[in-house]
């Protein structure tokens, strides 16, 4: 069995979004050579996720919405965490969506169903980040 390891970083200027990066995790797949196995990709920060889900805009804008419902940002006091920081809800975005996801690898290639991509999750941005990608199989 082979194993593969790759970290990606992300800094996104703003407090919080949702990247693509399907395409990134494609191309450590590559890489790596393995043909038949699993791939492993995980947020390496405690206020960021990974998920799968659709690249749908109006649903990033209904996750964005729902998640703020759940766990507003503000009013900052709130929240018993956010005394020399601001970043609770973060924390509690983080739990709802997740912190990684396991697709199994077939013939060289992720092995969706329909629509499916893989995100990064940004709830409190403006620093750098890393996303681990872990590969094993054949």
């Amino acid at each position: 069995m082979k194993s593969y390891r790759k970290e990606l970083c992300f800094n996104l200027p703003y407090r919080r979004g949702f990247l693509n990066i399907t395409h990134e995790v494609e191309a450590a797949l590559k890489e790596s050579g393995i043909r038949e196995g699993l791939v492993l990709c995980n947020a390496m920060h405690i206020t960021a996720s990974v998920f799968i889900n659709d690249d749908e805009s109006g649903l990033h804008a209904d996750f964005e919405r729902w998640l703020e419902r759940l766990a507003p940002e503000k009013p900052y006091d709130q929240y018993a965490h956010n005394g020399y920081e601001d970043n609770a809800d973060a924390h509690m975005k983080r739990q709802i969506m997740g912190r990684e996801v396991v697709v199994a690898v077939t013939n060289g290639k992720l092995d969706f169903g329909p629509w499916e991509q893989i995100f990064y999750g940004e709830f409190d941005g403006k620093r750098s980040k890393r996303v681990l990608i872990k590969i094993i199989g054949e």
